[in-house]
């Protein structure tokens, strides 16, 4: 199988470049399925149902989410109704919506996915380990599900990286999310768990993680509360992984970064570069 995962949406800059790009990117790597992570698209400050359907429409087929998941209040009811749209499984019991469910992918074909967040320096919540154990004791990668990925929504990169090594061999991949710059750090681990410490977003990197300079500067420098932060509106990079999978075990034989558009250095997997 060939999965795109891209980073967390960034505004309207982050929404551009994903709808503007991935019609263009799903013919190129010849994708099976495709995940973003949604949390700051409205603003930079959750995702509303008219983001979300915009990015079906464009190509997406499930949306994550993160510790900024309920920052639209319309997302406690819509994620009712909306199975493509996940926040993390480590909410407490009650929490409207889902955290990991099992979608259809091209050919028939089952994806799992599991969206999780960390607890470090982060709001605490649930044992993230124990819940996306719970989640795999009732699937298995090559039998009820041809693709298994985590997205990972934590700060510190030692939580990423354990959960990676913890789920090393069990799943397709293990990708980070919520601090907006990609890692160089694609690889295949012993077990052949593809893993990125982070996807990075889709913005415009002329900014502070996503958002205006400006006023980011000013928490920083003056210590003095500032208006709300507002998501910078530049050119943005479409961030992410590209993975394929071997069709019998589910497992990683290779990851490569997807980096297009905006500031960044462009990065795209030999297959697309060569149906150009």
């Amino acid at each position: 199988m060939r999965v795109a995962f891209l980073g967390d949406i960034v505004g309207r800059a982050g929404r551009k470049a994903v709808t503007e790009q991935l019609p263009g990117l799903r013919r190129q790597l010849d994708l099976d399925f495709v995940v973003v992570n949604g949390e700051n698209a409205a603003g930079g400050f959750g995702i509303t149902e008219s983001i979300c359907r915009d990015l079906f429409a464009a190509g997406v087929d499930a949306v994550s989410g993160g510790n900024h998941s309920w920052d639209q209040r319309e997302a406690l009811s819509f994620i009712e109704r909306e199975p493509r749209l996940l926040r993390p499984v480590n909410y407490p019991a009650g929490t409207p919506g889902r955290g990991a469910a099992v979608f259809e992918a091209r050919r028939g074909r089952k994806i799992l996915l599991i969206n999780v967040m960390g607890r470090l320096f982060m709001d605490p919540l649930d044992d993230p380990f124990a819940a996306v154990e719970r989640e795999l004791s009732r699937h298995t990668l090559g039998a009820t599900a041809d693709f298994i990925l985590v997205d990972v929504h934590a700060e510190a990169s030692s939580e990423k990286m354990a959960m990676s090594h913890v789920l090393d061999g069990r799943v397709s991949l293990v990708v980070g999310t919520h601090t907006h710059v990609p890692t160089a750090d694609a690889m295949i681990l012993e077990g052949g768990t593809a893993y990125q410490t982070d996807a990075g977003m889709c913005g415009d990197y002329d900014s502070v993680i996503g958002v205006q300079k400006a006023g980011s500067i000013l928490r920083f420098t003056k210590k003095l509360p500032t208006e709300r932060m507002q998501p910078a509106d530049g050119p943005a990079t479409l961030c992410g992984v590209f993975v394929e999978t071997d069709d019998r075990t589910g497992l990683a034989r290779r990851i490569e970064p997807l980096r297009v558009g905006g500031k960044l250095k462009q990065a795209l997997p030999e297959i697309a570069l060569a149906a150009e």
